[in-house]
């Protein structure tokens, strides 16, 4: 395939290799051990590989999905050795991800014809959400575009602070107000304040409580109701940000949120201190939703455009 001979940015690319080490080496273990003493692609090392690909958070559907495929393969050619599989394995995943995800993208961009461009982001409290927010203002205001920062989420009183710390660090305007306020009402601020701004991207933070689906989807409703007043198609994108390390705790949040709200686009945080990564793979592919962006790294810059052709690079890379 084609992506196997692309070229890739060295310093991102780097980054993101050491990002998903782990969750590399784990699966790369595993997958020894299943094809241990054989030499062929048998019913036996397809059991096995079924075991690791579930192991390593991918899912049981996509799993399914992944076993089906090379199951094919092996039929037409009777005697697929198991030197060949880590090939076939990365052509196939990068194929489930092709359904997915246009995976041309490695900048940070907003719609031309969008302006201002706005992003509502969504998740559970302490899956990164107002840390991703913080290097998407970042990564954008250094691409030269006016952010406005709208503290949305008023159930916490951290969590306005904490945007607040990142809206000094990155040096953009946010508009908040006290603790307990209408989310709605913020949003709306937020977005009067960044039209008169002239501002190119709006970043909405909002609460991240998932106790109660009902309240969740009648609280998200009405702050797209109510910035549609202001710009009446808004929200541009519904970001949802998922902690990787959770793995199928992820699946879980995606599957709550995606019920309760329209998820356009998905982010998948803190990949580097997990052995995880594979959830990557199966919620892209079980919420056919495209992941966006990914989180490799605590630096400011460790926030990725997700590119599948550089991830799949760098899972499989021995």
């Amino acid at each position: 395939m084609s992506f196997f001979k692309k070229i890739f940015s060295s310093e991102k690319k780097e980054t993101l290799d050491k990002g998903l080490e782990k969750s590399k080496s784990s699966f790369f273990s595993k997958l020894t051990k299943a094809v241990a003493g054989k030499s062929k692609v048998d019913d036996e090392v397809l059991d096995n590989l079924e075991e690791v690909l579930v192991s390593s958070d991918v899912g049981v559907d996509t799993t399914l999905k992944i076993i089906d495929r090379i199951e094919e393969r092996v039929a037409k050619d009777k005697y697929l050795g198991t030197d060949e599989l880590n090939k076939i394995l990365r052509e196939e995943i990068a194929g489930l991800l092709s359904e997915t995800n246009s995976g041309e993208e490695t900048e940070y961009t907003v719609p031309a014809n969008k302006k201002p461009y706005v992003l509502m982001v969504v998740g559970v409290n302490g899956v990164g959400k107002t840390t991703t927010i913080g290097k998407l203002a970042y990564q954008f205001n250094k691409k030269g575009l006016k952010v406005v920062l709208g503290a949305a989420d008023t159930f916490r009183a951290a969590a306005i602070d904490q945007l607040q710390v990142w809206a000094d660090r990155v040096g953009v305007p946010i508009v908040k107000q006290n603790m307990g306020s209408d989310p709605a009402s913020v949003a709306y601020d937020t977005l009067k304040s960044g039209v008169a701004q002239d501002a190119d991207v709006i970043i909405i933070d909002t609460a991240g409580r998932l106790h109660n689906k009902v309240n969740l989807m009648k609280e998200l409703t009405k702050v797209k109701k109510v910035m549609q007043k202001v710009i009446d198609d808004a929200p541009h994108d519904v970001l949802l940000v998922l902690d990787g390390s959770t793995g199928q705790n992820a699946f879980e949040q995606a599957k709550q949120f995606t019920a309760a709200t329209e998820v356009t686009t998905l982010a998948v945080t803190k990949l580097d201190g997990t052995a995880k990564g594979g959830v990557v793979i199966g919620i892209s592919d079980q919420f056919q939703i495209p992941v966006k962006y990914i989180g490799v790294g605590e630096g400011i810059e460790d926030l990725q455009v997700f590119n599948k052709y550089e991830f799949v690079d760098s899972f499989f890379k021995k």
